[in-house]
């Protein structure tokens, strides 16, 4: 069985997801760190363009956003599961809403003006610089929420939050699932990474000590390696067997079509590549590198937008 491979950075929230994901199930992996802001020519070996943090790597397959990543994680080891069956829905659910709505209102927060201050504070100004340049560019067309209204909202989340945990130590019963996961991240980058302005979390101690409960996972069993590496390891394999799934065809685009697979919001930057699985749940596109051969690039449907490129070469 092919190695697990992650692409990611130390303050990366999402990554930090995947991070204890791996540790939940107990797993061995191997760590790629990579660049926080652009340009990341290793990355986009991989990708072909996307560039968003953490990627997961096994051989010649690349899969791509953390809720994806979760469901991977989840065939390779089903126990303990992220996804229990009386639960998979809601799970799922209360997830989405935390990776999106909660932690665009964590992170109004963590890089209002104080926060901001205080993470790049002492740092050279051309960190900072860079850092809030590399992310405008990734959240253009965005609409985005004030500080003010990050911190109301966040307030509010944090208070719901502490509801859900009144009487049972996880966000959805007696074990985490994939909705303590997709919660945990945004908030541990207040907690954890820019302690300045964790401030917010005292008026929920009950939030604190699910934090604990959750910190005590791990992450697994991490190994160290090289970006250089991880791309030699992707020249030498080739792509997994799709999967005997059916085709859900739902924008009229044959499979072995080009087509360009890019997110809906934040992190725009496309993927160019052959089609060669639409399922009810993934886009599979497949590429080829100079450096890393032929992989198999995978997005989840849903988040992600699916385009045919027409012959003159424009998506």
């Amino acid at each position: 069985m092919s190695e697990l491979i992650l692409h990611h950075y130390p303050m990366s929230p999402f990554a930090e997801k995947a991070r204890l994901m791996l540790g939940f199930k107990g797993l061995a992996w191997h760590s790629v760190f990579i660049p926080s802001v652009m340009p990341k020519p290793d990355v986009v070996a991989l990708t072909g363009g996307y560039r968003r943090t953490p990627l997961l790597q096994i051989g010649a397959d690349i899969w791509c956003d953390t809720a994806l990543i979760a469901t991977v994680l989840e065939h390779r080891q089903p126990a303990p599961a992220l996804y229990p069956a009386a639960l998979k829905g809601l799970a799922r659910v209360v997830a989405e809403w935390a990776d999106s709505d909660l932690f665009w209102a964590a992170m109004g927060h963590n890089l209002s003006p104080k926060g901001a201050a205080a993470l790049f504070g002492s740092q050279p100004p051309a960190v900072g610089q860079a850092f809030a340049a590399d992310r405008g560019a990734m959240s253009a067309g965005m609409t985005r929420l004030r500080p003010g209204d990050a911190v109301s909202a966040y307030r509010s989340y944090l208070r719901r939050l502490a509801h859900m945990l009144h009487d049972q130590p996880f966000l959805l019963g007696d074990a985490p699932c994939i909705a303590d996961f997709a919660v945990y991240h945004p908030l541990w980058f207040t907690r954890v990474v820019n302690p300045a302005v964790a401030g917010i979390l005292d008026a929920t101690p009950g939030v604190l000590a699910w934090m604990d409960r959750m910190a005590a996972l791990g992450h697994g069993q991490p190994a160290k390696m090289s970006a250089a590496d991880a791309i030699a390891v992707a020249a030498a394999a080739e792509p997994a067997p799709l999967p005997d799934e059916a085709f859900q065809d739902d924008h009229g685009i044959p499979l072995g079509s080009l087509v360009t697979v890019s997110a809906q919001s934040f992190g725009q930057e496309p993927t160019e590549g052959i089609l060669r699985a639409a399922t009810r749940t993934h886009y599979t596109l497949e590429r080829t590198d100079e450096r890393a051969g032929r992989v198999h690039v995978h997005f989840p449907r849903i988040g992600y937008v699916l385009r045919a490129v027409r012959p003159e070469g424009r998506a």
